[in-house]
This record gives structure tokens, sequence and C-alpha cells, in this order.
């Protein structure tokens, strides 16, 4: 419970200071209004192109609400990776190891302090966009249902980002990784294109991988709040989490290893 109490703090103390330079927070967010206009018109002419109302099981408002929570996701995630990359380049990682906690619980409790406003704050600016872009959605009470989901996008988001930051125990530079992880998570997670439009064997692979987990199950569960659907994505979550986990406390290990036999 002491531990717990420890996390917690830090996350509030995180969360606090976010709101220390509002402005800056708030200006970020206001990205998502030019992406959900851009949407809008591609995805408008998309469907007056088909002929059709409803594509693949999904209408035009479906979609926009969809690619809001997928870029709600995306854009309120810190860039966790650069940080402890800068960290370990700098030598500083030897002083954050040091201090009385985990560090990976100090990482995630740090991350989700800073995504939770930022997550806030774009979520607000893209649903007043679509809201007055294509109208309310179908179900919203889906957003209520689709959170779970979305924390378990962030733990996955976190476990990956933090094995690419420790990467810089091996690599000078890990903005190629990331860029490659970017790259996979806009294909393979729907973040651009929901999957639903995808080749049959497409979506069988692209929603087996954890890119799906972090992006299209959250952001589909939203539009469509099924008790099979929340499931399946809470089964998949699970599952990535325990693998992701175990792989990043192995990093980890291997990280500390390697910074203590050569002196840090």
């Amino acid at each position: 419970m002491k531990s717990f109490k420890k996390y917690w703090a830090i996350f509030q103390i995180t969360l606090v200071n976010s709101f220390a330079y509002p402005g800056e927070l708030i200006g970020r967010s206001l990205m998502i209004i030019p992406f959900m206009w851009i949407f809008y018109q591609l995805w408008k002419v998309t469907y007056a192109a088909a002929g059709t109302d409803v594509i693949n099981g999904l209408s035009l408002r479906d979609v926009l609400w969809y690619l809001m929570l997928a870029e709600t996701i995306e854009l309120g995630r810190p860039p966790l990776a650069r940080t402890i990359s800068e960290n370990v380049k700098d030598g500083s990682i030897a002083y954050l190891l040091n201090k009385p906690y985990d560090f990976l619980l100090y990482q995630f409790s740090t991350m989700m302090g800073e995504t939770i406003f930022r997550a806030s704050m774009n979520a607000v600016f893209g649903s007043v966009v679509v809201l007055w872009l294509v109208g309310a959605p179908a179900h919203p009470e889906g957003f209520l249902i689709a959170l779970p989901a979305i924390l378990g996008a962030w733990v996955l988001h976190f476990c990956i980002t933090v094995m690419i930051g420790l990467s810089a125990f091996l690599v000078e530079d890990v903005s190629a990784f990331m860029w490659i992880y970017q790259k996979l998570a806009f294909i393979f997670g729907g973040m651009l294109i929901p999957l639903d439009f995808y080749p049959s064997w497409l979506q069988t692979l692209a929603k087996a991988l954890p890119f799906s987990s972090i992006t299209y199950g959250p952001a589909r569960l939203f539009i469509a709040p099924t008790t099979e659907l929340f499931i399946n994505v809470m089964a998949l979550q699970f599952i990535w989490i325990m693998i992701l986990a175990l792989l990043l406390r192995s990093a980890y290990r291997r990280g500390v290893a390697y910074l203590t036999v050569n002196g840090g």
C-alpha cells in the first residue's frame, strides 16, 4: 500500500505540473482540429465516390468518431522513448536508478500524469469539431465502455516505448526505432484507416498484433460498444501486456547490468 501511495503521489505531482504551462499543452491539443477537418474532407469524398452511406459496416459519422479517439490516444502520449534515451546518453539515468523507487513504475506514473491532461484536451477539441461536422456519436456511452481499453492501450504503448528508450544502452540514437514503431502503428494499428477497410487476410494479421490493441481496439469499441467486442479487446490487450511486460522487465535488467559492468 505504501508503494502504491508513492507512485500515486508521483502521478499527482506530474499531473499538477502539467497545469504549470496550460497554454503550451492546449496549443498542442489544437493540432487535432486541422487533422479532423482533413479526415472529414477525405472520407466525405470517399463515401461520395462509393455512392453509399455505409462501407464495411461503418458510416461517415462512425469513421470520424473512430479517428477522433484514435488521434486522441496517439497525440496524448509524451515522447517517453526520447526522454529515456537522452537520460541514458547524458548519464543522468544512473542517478534515476539510484532513487528509492522502481524505475519502470516511476516512468509509468510520470507518463500517466502527462498523458491524462493531454488526452483530455485532445478529446475535448476533437469532439467539438467532429460534433460540428457529423453530429453526435451513435453510441455516446461507448466512450465510458472504451475507457479500460484506452488505459490498456497506454500500458501497451508504455512497454514498447520504454524498451525502445532502453535500447539506447546499446545504440546511440533510438529515433530510427521510434520511426519504425510509429509507421507500424499507423499501418497495423488502424491509426489513419480503420482495419475494417483492409482485405480480410490483412485484417486477421493486423488484429493479432499489439498495434491494433493500442489504437483500433479502443476506437472500434467506442463506436460499436458490444459485450463480445469488449471481451475480445480486453483479452487481447491482457495477453500482449503480459508478454510485453515480461520483455520490458528483462530488457530493463539487461540494461542495468550493462550500465553496472561499464562503470555506471
